[in-house]
């Protein structure tokens, strides 16, 4: 749900118990999941440790939706989502590059 505060001129995404400010991010008009109760339920999860100030790491099997599945989160509260494919050869130093930009 989408609300809107008048007197800080600000939006607000809010799902189950949890509340944030909308990021205001654009993230190009592309296409949205169709959401299923399985999706449903890993937005509530994921929200939910957000609002927490943690993160979240869905797991499965390969092909299964888990990555379009945050990343379509991240695009409807309007956050950047960066997305990279944890590997053998990821060290430390890897990891300090990708952080550095």
């Amino acid at each position: 749900r989408y609300t809107y505060e008048d007197e800080a001129e600000l939006f607000h995404v809010r799902q189950g118990h949890s509340e944030f400010q909308y990021g205001y991010e654009y993230l190009g008009a592309s296409p949205r999941l169709v959401i299923t109760p399985l999706t449903d339920r890993c937005y509530l999860t994921l929200t939910g440790a957000l609002h927490l100030k943690m993160g979240g790491a869905p797991a499965g099997p390969a092909g299964t939706g888990k990555t379009e599945t945050v990343k379509d989160l991240a695009k409807s509260v309007a956050k950047q989502c960066v997305v990279f494919n944890c590997s053998d050869g990821l060290d430390y130093k890897m990891m300090g590059k990708f952080f550095a930009g």
